[in-house]
């Protein structure tokens, strides 16, 4: 037998053994699932297990005075070389995100994880990642799925007609990632009319992505890359719930704690942004960070456009292309 286990509700199935490998929605919360060998998710649970003795242990032996200091960060670097960051549920856990939980504690702001926001084992990542790269040649995809989704349509079809060789190429790949990764039901490629036609699938989580989720996860992979690369110790969330000590609520999209001491916040929007300047101006000296490391990012945003803003407010912006540079800047 297979076995599910979702990090939203903790809801743990039995499953046919043929559907290992498959993205299933709960039966109790309806969040994307993945199915796994069994022997495969006990070896998982039994590294886990076995790694929090060890941190038991170790804080058993330490002076008082070392234990109450908040550890540097979560996720060592020995353990991030060996991880698949596009496939790996290591990060959804509450260890990973407790100095996170540290950080805003020590600026007495109640913090709410969400933990399955950085389960990168299905397939919203490697989409995100796709798009963000190549988001002047995607857009009109998007906004056609956008739309159809809005007026509650079943499916919408892409022209190609007017693209370039290339054009058309990258978008007939895509839309095929979209059919393999099972966020569209379906994909006819037809050739005799130059178009793609794609059924639309109506679950939540795929109508969210398309909506402009989508982002928060390419800032994710983004940060998690550059991490890794720069081999920087961090912990990370997504979707972070926070309630400072008026009582204000705040969810923020994309919260990077490197070193356990330098956090980085990025906000993502795929349209109109001004409203909000005001309302995150005033959370970043809240939050007591510096401008350059909140960041408001904005797709389709000019470099010129993002460099006069980055001036005329104590914010960074960027566009999705230009992230990975900020980050270089912060770190």
């Amino acid at each position: 037998m297979a076995i599910s286990r979702c990090n939203g509700c903790a809801h743990l199935q039995e499953q046919p053994e043929g559907r290992v490998g498959e993205i299933i929605a709960c039966p109790r919360c309806s969040k994307p699932v993945s199915v796994h060998n069994t022997m495969f998710f006990i070896g998982k649970l039994l590294e886990k297990f076995f790694e929090a003795q060890r941190e038991i242990s170790r804080l058993k032996v330490k002076p008082a005075s070392e234990v109450s200091t908040p550890p540097p960060a979560a996720l060592p670097m020995g353990v991030l070389d060996e991880i698949d960051l596009f496939n790996t549920d290591y990060l959804a856990s509450d260890m990973q995100h407790g100095p996170i939980h540290d950080w805003f504690s020590r600026k007495q702001i109640k913090v709410q994880a969400n933990t399955h926001g950085v389960d990168t084992t299905g397939f919203f990542d490697e989409v995100a990642v796709a798009i963000g790269r190549n988001l002047p040649v995607l857009k009109e995809v998007l906004e056609r799925i956008r739309w159809a989704q809005q007026k509650e349509y079943s499916s919408t079809t892409i022209q190609l007609g007017k693209k370039s060789e290339e054009e058309a190429r990258a978008i007939s790949a895509f839309c095929q990632q979209l059919y393999d990764f099972s966020f569209v039901a379906k994909c006819f490629h037809n050739r005799q009319e130059n178009n793609i036609r794609l059924i639309l699938q109506s679950v939540p989580a795929i109508r969210n992505f398309f909506n402009g989720e989508w982002l928060e996860w390419f800032a994710l992979m983004s940060c998690l890359q550059y991490c890794k690369e720069r081999k920087k110790r961090f912990s990370c969330a997504r979707n972070l719930k926070i309630t400072l000590q008026n009582d204000e609520l705040y969810e923020l999209d994309v919260f990077m704690l490197i070193d356990g001491d330098l956090p980085i916040c990025i906000e993502c929007k795929t349209g109109e942004f001004r409203q909000y300047i005001d309302k995150y101006i005033t959370l970043r000296k809240r939050l007591g960070m510096k401008g350059n490391n909140f960041i408001m990012c904005i797709t389709g945003l000019s470099d010129e456009h993002a460099r006069g803003l980055t001036t005329m407010y104590d914010l960074t912006f960027t566009n999705e292309l230009d992230l990975p540079t900020q980050l270089a800047r912060v770190f």
